[in-house]
């Protein structure tokens, strides 16, 4: 699990998306996403201890295979979101209260 310190973050979380190269599968292309979403895409790639390239190829692999497959930014962003909280505990684990 990983949590982000908004504090802590180097630009505002109100921010336009930043547009960053990223390779898959020795193909560079360029994703824009929030200041925000670049942290949780490090951080998770960094629990994984794969490089960002890694998460951003599995996100789009993932992502070929719906009916409907969304931008590759978009599917970045969910997959980040969807992680975040399917790791948050539910009031079932532990007896804890969410």
């Amino acid at each position: 699990m990983y949590f982000i310190n908004l504090r802590a973050m180097q630009s505002p979380p109100y921010h336009p998306p930043v547009k960053r190269s990223v390779q898959i599968a020795g193909h560079k292309t360029s994703i824009s996403l929030e200041p925000l979403f670049w942290e949780m895409l490090k951080d998770a790639a960094s629990a994984a201890d794969v490089p960002v390239n890694a998460i951003v190829a599995q996100i789009d692999a993932e992502r070929i295979k719906s009916d409907t497959p969304p931008g590759l930014a978009s599917a970045v962003r969910v997959w980040l979101v969807t992680k975040r909280f399917s790791a948050r505990p539910t009031a079932n684990d532990d007896n804890t209260e969410v």
